[in-house]
């Protein structure tokens, strides 16, 4: 479980060496033979928002990857989910972060995805976002439905948050595009703009923490709170049965007590035809060495063997079940 150390100089290679991202170059493996190896190659991770922990973790299991097999692995920078899986369909990344709602869409052609099924298939169920829904203290806003006529940064274009955002404002009675000055912003933009007090408020799906969220939080204290909207989830299982109750605990942001929230898991993706073989070893790899991906980020933490497969809509690719079985 320890034997490989991420060094941390190590991941700022993997990190940096990262942002071209770029099409797949790898050998197939044997996976006639029912083998669980990775040949040798180079595969491409799409990640997300710089701060967020899609950007932290994919470049841990890029190191990881690259330390353990035969694989050259990279991890890029993107907007996330629903770019991610726009550019792993398109071969521009081999193996993709996504949100269980957008890679559901994709697998069923509705929302993001609307009469576009995607050829996607998973390698696992791995930890759970939160929703974090905050807002500056004195712009008078209570619950999403008081963000009628605010500036809300409503996450990257093509991202999970964005996906989520809009729907909890459907939710909540409010049109994005004509109720809310929606500020289409990647995190750290967001969370300068917060700071400068020029937008409300903004929404972010990510694992906890999220080291941008930290420093804001910490940066501002109580000139910003954080709304709950767990009344929401009745109406967001309507749109996909994937959201879950969530709880974004006090200690991890400082906050004055718990706030309840809206959570949904995170998946990892690949094309239908990944080789078995990759994706055999790399499952394996993600929770053999969960230890060291705990060391990247605290989110890898709930990374657990006995959930992994709980990808449904998405069809669980071969290779990883056979991992996962073997497990």
């Amino acid at each position: 479980m320890r034997s490989t150390k991420i060094a941390a100089g190590a991941l700022v290679v993997a990190m940096a060496a990262a942002a071209c991202g770029g099409k797949q170059d790898r050998e197939p493996a044997g996976d006639e033979a029912g083998g669980c190896e990775a040949a040798e190659g180079r595969i491409t991770i799409a990640t997300g928002n710089t701060g967020g922990v899609y950007y932290t973790l994919g470049g841990g299991l890029a190191q990881l990857i690259s330390d353990n097999t035969e694989l050259n692995a990279s991890a890029a920078e993107t907007g996330a989910s629903v770019q991610n899986i726009q550019q792993l369909v398109a071969g521009d990344y081999d193996i993709a972060f996504s949100l269980a709602d957008s890679a559901a869409d994709a697998v069923e052609g509705s929302g993001s995805f609307e009469g576009k099924p995607q050829d996607i298939t998973a390698l696992a169920r791995i930890y759970s976002n939160f929703t974090h829904v905050i807002v500056r203290a004195d712009a008078g806003i209570d619950s999403v439905a008081d963000m009628r006529g605010k500036s809300i940064s409503t996450g990257s274009p093509k991202s999970g948050t964005e996906v989520i955002a809009n729907r909890l404002l459907k939710a909540a009675g409010l049109d994005p595009t004509t109720d809310v000055s929606a500020q289409r912003l990647a995190l750290r933009q967001t969370v300068d703009q917060m700071k400068a007090g020029q937008i409300d408020g903004l929404f972010w799906s990510g694992g906890l923490p999220t080291p941008e969220i930290t420093d804001l939080t910490t940066s501002l204290g109580a000139e910003v709170s954080f709304v709950d909207i767990s009344d929401l989830l009745p109406a967001m299982r309507e749109l996909n049965p994937v959201y879950e109750e969530g709880t974004l605990a006090a200690d991890t942001y400082g906050l004055p007590e718990d706030v309840d929230t809206i959570a949904v898991p995170n998946m990892l993706l690949v094309r239908e035809d990944f080789g078995a073989g990759e994706a055999c070893a790399i499952t394996n790899l993600i929770f053999d060495k969960k230890a060291d991906l705990v060391k990247v980020h605290k989110a890898a933490d709930e990374l657990d063997r006995a959930t992994a497969t709980e990808t449904d809509p998405v069809p669980l690719h071969p290779g990883a079940r056979r991992a996962l079985d073997q497990g």
